[in-house]
């Protein structure tokens, strides 16, 4: 018993490692399919206006790319404006990290200011933005890619429930696992990508109301780090509230908190947890540390999906013997 466990856990170390090794060929592929898992229930939709599958993927494909133009192009032009006023902050950061240096003084902690700029350079900023902009064709091939694979997917999926029921040994439960896997996927993501779309929406709102610079930028921030679990939207809250805290002082950083604040508990803790109704079947450590680990082996993808990817896994674990009790332990004991 004792070699068969070790074998496992070895055959999972290295399964891990060259999931990590091929994480350029495996991040696209993950894309595409969690994609085409959300975009198949439109495709069904049309089929039932008797459009044909071809001419429905085609029309869905299309109004992707036109939605993801229309905001790169909003979102370029206020790149652009905050890459050439970037170097205005310096003067404000300056300032008050001489405020921050005489009370770290009274306690006795001497921190030279030239120290302190160097881990707020705005010109390291610039430069990161401006590499990042450069590469801004490279992801476009990408993004190309990846729609020609979801274009394939969705053609695909209509031939995949029988290719599948030849393969698997267990037919019928395995294709009641797969179909519950897919259920809770797309539920999830479709549910998160309105909450997401909401939370932009109200964010982009409030900072326009209070006049805070690049309100469409930082509501694209809060739309895509509402995807990371816990943590994703204290981050999109850091750079808003930052910047109101150098330029407009300390009581509007404080309503800008309140209103990401705000937004997080009426999103994060009220509208999702009852339009998800009984919720993920996971806990919330199993949640946190998904997207460490999900995190550390795909990058910044691996942290957006997650949550989907740890409920596949435990669906895989409730299909195995071996795999139910570790499935329970992921499980909210519900």
């Amino acid at each position: 018993m004792g070699l068969r466990t070790l074998l496992m856990l070895a055959s999972v170390v290295i399964i891990l490692s060259g999931i990590k090794a091929a994480s350029q060929i495996v991040v696209p592929f993950l894309l595409a399919l969690f994609l085409s898992i959300v975009l198949y229930p439109l495709v069904r939709m049309m089929a039932r206006w008797r459009i044909p599958s071809v001419l429905s993927v085609l029309i869905i494909i299309v109004a992707i790319m036109i939605g993801m133009f229309m905001a790169v192009s909003l979102l370029g032009s206020s790149l652009n404006e905050f890459t050439r006023t970037l170097p205005q902050y310096r003067g404000p950061i300056s300032e008050h990290l001489r405020t921050f240096q005489t009370y770290a003084a009274q306690v006795n902690i001497h921190i030279s200011n030239e120290e302190l700029m160097q881990y707020f350079d705005p010109g390291a900023l610039v430069s990161f933005i401006t590499r990042m902009l450069s590469g801004f064709s490279g992801m476009m091939t990408n993004i190309f890619l990846l729609l020609m694979t979801v274009v394939f997917m969705l053609l695909e999926v209509q031939t995949l429930p029988g290719k599948l029921g030849k393969a698997l040994n267990n037919s019928q439960q395995g294709m009641l696992g797969i179909q519950a896997a897919l259920d809770s996927i797309s539920r999830y993501i479709t549910i998160k990508t309105a909450t997401s779309v909401a939370t932009g929406l109200i964010i982009w709102l409030f900072l326009s109301i209070l006049d805070v610079k690049y309100a469409l930028l930082w509501g694209a921030l809060g739309f895509l780090l509402n995807y990371i679990p816990n943590i994703g939207s204290v981050i999109a809250a850091i750079p808003p509230v930052l910047q109101t805290l150098l330029f407009s002082g300390l009581s509007d950083a404080l309503i800008v908190t309140a209103c990401f604040t705000m937004v997080n508990i009426l999103i994060g803790n009220v509208v999702e947890p009852r339009v998800m109704g009984r919720g993920l079947g996971l806990s919330t450590l199993v949640v946190f540390l998904s997207l460490i680990f999900w995190g550390w082996l795909l990058g910044p993808v691996g942290m957006l999906l997650s949550v989907p990817l740890t409920i596949v896994a435990k669906i895989m674990l409730e299909a195995t013997p071996s795999g139910q009790r570790l499935a329970v332990m992921l499980g909210d004991g519900k």
